[in-house]
């Protein structure tokens, strides 16, 4: 089993920056992509960013736009995501998610994932 802990949310004004972090415990080794994910009151979950671990290729959502980045911290087992920039629009409970498997799914499906964290509260006031 892998559990995933969120944390680095919290509140901010637009404009300003936060850095999620992932912490990952127990059978990490074989994980092929992690990823974050937000969902915002009423609305879907959405993808936000994804790293594969393999080769270090990152995954960005098409409204991040250069403004997040998603980094992973081998000798820690930890996945980052430095959020610049920040508007009110990002306000969300963001999630890490991880998965074993390489698969045909696209990276941004939800579904792919196996593993998720409880989540963390981004709040960006106006």
């Amino acid at each position: 089993q892998v559990q995933l802990v969120e944390s680095g949310g919290g509140l901010v004004q637009a404009g300003g920056s936060l850095r999620l972090s992932c912490g990952a415990s127990g059978r990490t080794g074989s994980m092929f992509i992690m990823g974050w994910f937000r969902q915002a009151p009423g609305k879907e979950r959405e993808f936000v960013a994804g790293f594969t671990l393999t080769s270090g290729t990152a995954y960005y959502a098409d409204f991040v736009k250069g403004r997040f980045t998603i980094s992973r911290d081998t000798a820690q087992n930890m996945v980052h995501l430095q959020m610049n920039g920040l508007e009110p629009e990002d306000t969300a409970v963001y999630y890490c998610a991880a998965d074993p498997l390489s698969r045909m799914t696209s990276y941004s499906d939800s579904a792919r994932y196996v593993y998720w964290g409880q989540g963390t509260q981004v709040t960006v006031s106006s």
